[in-house]
C-alpha cells in the first residue's frame, strides 16, 4: 500500500452524527418562520416542509446535488405563495437553519484523532452536505473543504473527487478517503483511483453488491 500524503474525511455520521443535527435545525427553523412569518407556515409541519423540497429536487433533476439551493428554492416557493417578498424572507430564513444545521455534536473520538492526525498529514473535508467548518469549530485542522455544491456533483460521483485531486495536488493513490457510506464514501473513492477506508461505528453489515473495502475501522483513532 502506497503511504498517504493526503486524508480526505467526510463530515455527516463520520465526524458527528447527522439525524439529530437536521431535525432540530428544521424544528428551528419551523418555530421561527411560526413567529416571523405564520402565513408562510400557517398548513405546514417539518414533514410538509420535506415533502416541499422533496418536489423541488424533482423538478430541478440537475441541481439534486446541491443541498443549499433545494432548501432556498422551498422556502421562496413557500414565501411567494403566501405573498411574502420571498428574497429578504428566504435570506432570513435559510440563515436559521444553517446557524443550528453547523451546531454539530461530535463524535468522542473525532477531535483527539483530527489533532494528530492534522500532525501528519494534510486533511480535506468531502461532503455530500452543506456543513461549514468555520461554524463547526474545526475550520483550523483542515486544508480545505470540498462540497457537492462546489463541484457540481455529489459522491460517488467522479468529479467530486476529481476536484480535491485538484485542490490537493497530488496523484489519487496517495489520498485516503474515510467516510461512512459504503457507496458514497468506499466505492466512490476506489474508483476515483484512492485508498478508502470504511468508517463503521454501529456494526453495520457491508453491502454485498459491493467489494469489501481494504479496511473498515470503528472510530477516528483507529486510523492511527
Amino acid at each position: 500500500m502506497v503511504a498517504p500524503r493526503v486524508i480526505s474525511l467526510d463530515l455527516d455520521d463520520t465526524l458527528w452524527p447527522v439525524a439529530p443535527v437536521i431535525a432540530a435545525a428544521e424544528a428551528a427553523l419551523l418555530s421561527w418562520l411560526r413567529e416571523h412569518h405564520p402565513r408562510a407556515v400557517r398548513r405546514h409541519t417539518v414533514d410538509s416542509m420535506r415533502n416541499l423540497r422533496g418536489g423541488v429536487a424533482e423538478r430541478f433533476p440537475q441541481k439534486s446535488h446541491d443541498l443549499t439551493f433545494l432548501r432556498r428554492q422551498a422556502l421562496a416557493e413557500m414565501f411567494a405563495a403566501a405573498g411574502y417578498h420571498e428574497g429578504p424572507a428566504t435570506d432570513e430564513a435559510f440563515e436559521i437553519f444553517l446557524s443550528e444545521r453547523n451546531r454539530v455534536e461530535f463524535y468522542a473520538d473525532v477531535l483527539p484523532a483530527l489533532t494528530r492526525l492534522r500532525a501528519k498529514y494534510r486533511l480535506f473535508a468531502l461532503s455530500n452536505g452543506n456543513a461549514d467548518l468555520e461554524r463547526c469549530g474545526i475550520a483550523d485542522l483542515f486544508d480545505g473543504h470540498i462540497t457537492a455544491t462546489a463541484a457540481g456533483a455529489a459522491k460517488p460521483d467522479a468529479r467530486i473527487f476529481a476536484h480535491l485531486l485538484h485542490m490537493a495536488g497530488v496523484p489519487s493513490i496517495e489520498v485516503l478517503h474515510v467516510g461512512d457510506d459504503p457507496l458514497a464514501d468506499v466505492v466512490g473513492a476506489t474508483q476515483a483511483g484512492m485508498q478508502a477506508i470504511w468508517l463503521n461505528r454501529d456494526a453495520r453489515t457491508w453491502p454485498g453488491r459491493f467489494a469489501p473495502p481494504a479496511r473498515t475501522v470503528t472510530t477516528l483513532a483507529d486510523i492511527l
